[in-house]
């Protein structure tokens, strides 16, 4: 294929894609064990219950996006 004036050619590597796939799914499952984590420990209450459910709420909210980080990073490799 010879390339077109003006345009570059796109450099694919399809390793790529497979490991950042795996890492959206570690992050998703993150976000679901934190989130549970952090329902049950508001569930059980106590004293410091509020102070650790909001510890496992912030790491969600982190989780998620770095988790939507990953699915615009895969978009932009689709993109063709």
């Amino acid at each position: 294929m010879v390339p077109i004036a003006g345009r570059r050619e796109r450099r694919y590597i399809p390793p790529m894609n497979t490991v950042i796939v795996i890492l959206l799914i570690l992050c998703l499952v993150l976000v679901l064990g934190t989130l549970a984590t952090g329902l049950i420990s508001m569930a059980r209450g106590g004293e410091n219950a509020p102070r650790r459910s909001n510890t496992f709420m912030r790491y969600r909210v982190v989780f998620q996006g770095i988790a939507l980080l990953l699915v615009v990073i895969l978009m932009a490799i689709a993109k063709d």
